[in-house]
């Protein structure tokens, strides 16, 4: 055990008997450790919370009632291997290669599901693709070479293959797991495996509530996920929720009675996902209009000051991030065929991971171009290169040579900025509207819902 593991052994015990008097105590011992500047951003949030004794404190509060071991395992992982470490090797590494380096790698253990949901990109690979455990476990191991240490399944349904899901966690003790999952694989014998192993989170999809989530994900679905919820929070378990918001679910999945039922369903997080039209058969009337578009933001935004829940808005944040997050500047993607995709939801490459090392995809011309792209639009409600900026996809990769990764029903780049276009020509006027207005706004920044 190294020097700093002892430093964080001790640090949680010694906040584990009175969390009101030790808590600030343990945060003004790390202001006077850690580098001035450092995460300064975080820990003034942090020191407010505890001052203020907010919503944000009493969401810290709600990792104490997780199981010591997991709790403790989260702390070393992610705050500290994936957030603190992990971040300087990565820079180390961004500077060597000229690269991006990624805080996160996504990965498709498999393309199968046991749902088959409306509007579902996933659902364009097909079922017949699978990452064996050696390479995943190859990923991993030259992921944290450069420093990244948190590791995050999606798919198709990874929990499909919980034999190697749970493996991994075993074979790598140091990283942080987390998995999109449809929570129907999640029973008592899984619980108690994540017990076993401590380094895993799901991320259950919950559409809203019983009506709308049934219509999309297939009937039985949401009470299936109501019996996964509240067996993790009976093992004393994290876990989050992911929501993809839509023109017919935005107003479910934004209210306020939504947001209570995911805290008192027993969930940490909430990561906000906006409708991708991806794929030959996606489904174009369920992208959300500006002003559901806008909706959403607000309420998002409303709900961080109020709710004891970390919510995390995809499209809608990059202003927090410094623009797109994607093209390994703080993620990338790997299918279940091995393709390395700059993006979760834009299915183009031009390397796959059986025959290139993680670092020289990061090197390889379309990421390249991700990187000397970035941000794409100086306007941060325009994030995307696929959904706010289509030039920029199209551009990328024609220039770059990419390939459609969909094996079962290539969609050419023309075909889906077509599809593209429209919407971004509609959201331009009221998101030049919404950041003239408040960029640079202190009440934006703090999440506060604008005025």
């Amino acid at each position: 055990m190294t020097l700093t593991n002892i430093a964080i052994s001790q640090a949680l015990k010694y906040i584990e008997g009175n969390l009101d008097e030790n808590i600030p105590k343990l945060m003004a011992l790390a202001d006077k450790l850690l580098p001035e500047g450092w995460y300064g951003a975080q820990r003034g949030a942090i020191r407010t919370a505890i001052d203020e004794k907010n919503n944000w404190y009493q969401l810290i509060l709600k990792l104490y009632e997780l199981d010591p071991g997991v709790r403790k395992a989260f702390f070393e992982n992610f705050l500290f291997n994936a957030s603190l470490k992990g971040s300087v090797i990565q820079k180390e590494t961004r500077e060597r290669e000229g690269c991006n380096v990624p805080w996160a790698i996504l990965l498709d253990p498999t393309s199968a599901c046991n749902l088959h949901c409306t509007g579902c990109w996933a659902a364009e690979y097909g079922n017949r693709l699978n990452l064996s455990l050696e390479t995943i476990d190859s990923i991993i191991r030259q992921g944290k070479e450069m420093g990244t240490y948190f590791y995050i399944y999606t798919g198709g349904e990874p929990l499909v293959r919980k034999d190697d899901v749970i493996r991994l966690c075993e074979m790598h003790p140091d990283c942080e797991f987390l998995s999109f999952t449809n929570g129907t694989l999640i029973d008592e014998t899984f619980c108690k495996e994540m017990l076993r192993v401590k380094n895993f989170v799901p991320a259950i999809s919950l559409e809203g509530f019983e009506g709308v989530n049934d219509g999309r994900r297939g009937e039985g679905v949401y009470q299936k996920v109501a019996n996964a919820m509240h067996l993790l929070k009976e093992h004393k378990l994290p876990f989050g929720i992911s929501t993809c918001y839509t023109s017919m679910n935005y107003a479910d999945i934004s209210s306020e009675e939504f947001f209570d039922y995911m805290i008192d369903s027993g969930a940490l997080f909430v990561w906000f996902f906006h409708y991708m039209p991806v794929g030959n058969a996606a489904a174009p009337e369920l992208l959300p209009t500006p002003e559901q578009r806008e909706t959403v933001m607000n309420r998002i935004r409303s709900y961080r000051s109020t709710k004891p829940i970390f919510s995390m808005d995809f499209q809608n944040d990059a202003e927090y991030e410094g623009g797109w997050i994607a093209g390994g500047r703080n993620y990338l993607h790997i299918n279940a065929k091995g393709d390395v995709e700059p993006c979760v939801f834009i299915h183009y490459s031009n390397c796959n991971i059986h025959n290139v090392t993680l670092l020289e995809a990061l090197t390889s011309p379309l990421f390249m171009a991700y990187k000397e792209g970035q941000p794409f639009n100086d306007n941060m409600l325009h994030p995307c290169p696929m959904l706010e900026n289509p030039e920029k996809l199209w551009a990328m990769v024609k220039e770059t040579g990419a390939v459609s990764t969909d094996y079962e029903s290539p969609e050419s780049v023309e075909h889906l900025c077509a599809k593209t276009n429209p919407y971004a020509d509609n959201w331009t006027p009221k998101a030049d509207e919404l950041w003239n207005k408040c960029h640079g706004c202190t009440a934006c920044r703090n999440g506060e819902s604008r005025k």
